[in-house]
C-alpha cells in the first residue's frame, strides 16, 4: 500500500480511544478512504501514519475495475462532506465485533441537519427503498425506478426548527444506505442545504459551504460489555445556522435543542 507522506487539510479530533477503538470526530471536507477515481489525502491516510498497526485491520473494497481500495480499521463511513462521530477497530477481533452491529442495525446514530423548505410534519418515518439511478452514476434515489435492485432504508426524523426557507431537524437512519438522510430528504423535496449532487439547482445558504450534515452521536456496544454513546459536538457552521434560524422564528416555530 502507497502511504501519502502528506498531511490532511484539516485533521480529525479523537473524542475517545482505548486499547479496541478509536471514536473520532470528522471533519468536513475530509474522505474517508480512497474512491479510485480521484487523488488526495484520506482519513485513512491519517489513521495509518498515526496508528501503523491497524494496516491489517478489516476488508479492503473491491472495485468494478478490480482495483483493491485499503480501508484499515473502518467499519463505516460518513460522506466526504459530512462532519460528526466515527468509530475505527484497532484490532481484527474488536472490528469483527463492530461489523456485525452495523450489519444487524444494533447502533443508532442521530444526525442534524439544514434542509431546504418548510416541513409540515414535526416527526415521522420516511420508508422508501433506495437504489442507483439510472440517470447519474453517482446519485441514489427512493422511491422510483433504480438502476438494479432497490434496498429497504428507513429514517426517522424531528424537526427542530423551521422558517419559510429551512427546516433544521435530527434524522435518526435506521438502515446505513449509501447517502441515505441525503436520498430521503431529496425524496420528499426538502433536500440538504449545501448538497450540490442531490439540488444542483440550490445555491449554498445559511453560511454553509459544503453539505449541512453533521453526525452528532453513535451508540454502540463496546468490547467490553458496556453500552456508550458518543458525541461530536456541532461545528462552527452549525451553530451559526441555528442562530440565524432562531433569530427569524416565532417561539410557537422552535423548541430547545
Amino acid at each position: 500500500m502507497t502511504i501519502r507522506p502528506e498531511r490532511p487539510r484539516v485533521e480529525p479530533v479523537i473524542i475517545y480511544e482505548d486499547e479496541s477503538l478509536l471514536v473520532l470526530n470528522k471533519p468536513a471536507g475530509l474522505v474517508v478512504h480512497a474512491d479510485g477515481r480521484t487523488v488526495e489525502v484520506t482519513l485513512v491516510d491519517w489513521l495509518i501514519a498515526h496508528y501503523p498497526e491497524i494496516i491489517s485491520v478489516g476488508e479492503p473494497l473491491i472495485l468494478a475495475s478490480g482495483e483493491k481500495i485499503h480501508r484499515p480499521g473502518i467499519v463505516h463511513r460518513l460522506d466526504r462532506e459530512t462532519s460528526g462521530v466515527l468509530v475505527v477497530a484497532k484490532t481484527k477481533k474488536t472490528y469483527e465485533f463492530l461489523k456485525d452491529q452495523f450489519q444487524n442495525r444494533e447502533t443508532a446514530k442521530t444526525y442534524r441537519a439544514f434542509a431546504w423548505g418548510r416541513m409540515t410534519r414535526d416527526e415521522g418515518r420516511i420508508d422508501m427503498a433506495i437504489g442507483k439511478s439510472r440517470k447519474n452514476f453517482r446519485q441514489w434515489v427512493a422511491g422510483l425506478r433504480t438502476k438494479g435492485e432497490a434496498r429497504d432504508a428507513i429514517t426517522d426524523y424531528k424537526v427542530l426548527i423551521k422558517t419559510d426557507a429551512f427546516t433544521y431537524l435530527e434524522a435518526y437512519p435506521r438502515t446505513g444506505r449509501t447517502h441515505q438522510i441525503r436520498v430521503h430528504l431529496k425524496a420528499l423535496n426538502f433536500p440538504v442545504v449545501g448538497d450540490t449532487l442531490y439540488a444542483p439547482g440550490k445555491p449554498y445558504a445559511l453560511g454553509f459551504e459544503r453539505a449541512a450534515l453533521h453526525a452528532h452521536t453513535l451508540v454502540i456496544d463496546m468490547p467490553d460489555g458496556s453500552r456508550r454513546k458518543f458525541e461530536a459536538p456541532l461545528p462552527p457552521d452549525f451553530l451559526a445556522a441555528e442562530e440565524t434560524l432562531r433569530k427569524t422564528v416565532t417561539v410557537a416555530d422552535s423548541e430547545t435543542v
